[in-house]
């Protein structure tokens, strides 16, 4: 059988289509005898192919993304292998398009997100593997969360490597949520306050606290009263409404809030950086 002969055009439609390389998109619709639908199938598979073999590396770089859209805050984190593929604006682009298929689609979970259609072609799932595929690096979405709130702010600090959503329960100066967000992006709080935090972070705060007691010599009969004050520092350095303000270190965040408003107080965050 006489090999198809492929046209510029056709390779140009192919690579709008799936986004893949001139020279792969070229090699695919000759292996597929010019069928565009055949040749998208062969360029799925050797994404799916791609995937399993980097299954086991390590997608520590990539893209965090923060947006606010009807009344919700919408974190999504699409990671890569090397920090060259996550600066690339076709990478960026696609987190923000995974973004906004959960807004327009109403998602709460990364599971959701997953399944649902990135085109009338393709779930999200397959979506990233075809990409996988293209890009050449293991790609994975690590992070998908969603917070609710009177008001909510999304901060995307510089180079989209940290993101930071806060949720307050007042609507009120912009600035003030901002401060709020850039706070918890530079100080990467644990919890809320004291209450929010969980019974395993406090045990394994409390052991460590011990064995650090034990190591200087203190007394057995002392190490508990001693820990018990160190978990106490340890709340007001790693809970958001007991933090130092980092603009006005004199003053606690919830300090800083009720100045701004009587009331006025944090009521959920979200926080992810790559480092």
């Amino acid at each position: 059988m006489a090999t198809a002969q492929i046209s510029a055009a056709e390779v140009f439609k192919l690579r709008k289509q799936t986004g893949a390389g001139m020279m792969d998109c070229k090699k695919a619709l000759a292996e597929a005898n010019g069928d565009l639908e055949s040749a998208i199938d062969i360029l799925r598979k050797q994404g799916q192919k791609l995937a399993n073999k980097r299954a086991d590396r390590d997608a520590s770089e990539g893209y965090a993304y923060g947006v606010v859209a009807d009344g919700k805050g919408y974190m999504t984190v699409l990671n890569c292998e090397t920090d060259f593929v996550a600066k690339n604006d076709d990478f960026a682009q696609l987190t923000q398009q995974l973004a906004q298929i959960g807004i327009d689609n109403k998602l709460n979970s990364l599971k959701d997100l997953l399944a649902a259609k990135f085109d009338d072609k393709l779930t999200v799932a397959e979506k990233i593997i075809a990409q996988t595929g293209i890009i050449g690096e293991k790609l994975e979405i690590s992070t998908y969360q969603v917070i609710e709130g009177e008001m909510i702010y999304a901060y995307n600090h510089p180079g989209n490597q940290t993101v930071a959503l806060v949720a307050l329960n007042k609507k009120v100066n912009e600035d003030i949520a901002k401060n709020i967000a850039m706070q918890i992006a530079a100080m990467n709080p644990v919890s809320l306050n004291k209450e929010d935090c969980s019974s395993e972070v406090i045990e394994k705060e409390l052991e460590i606290a011990k064995d650090l007691l034990r190591q200087e010599g203190k007394p057995e009969e002392m190490i508990e009263k001693i820990a018990v004050g160190k978990i106490n520092k340890f709340f007001k350095d790693n809970t958001l409404l007991n933090q130092d303000f980092i603009k006005e270190n004199k003053k606690s965040v919830q300090a800083y809030l009720t100045e701004q408003e009587k009331g006025l107080t944090v009521t959920a965050f979200k926080r992810f950086s790559m480092s």
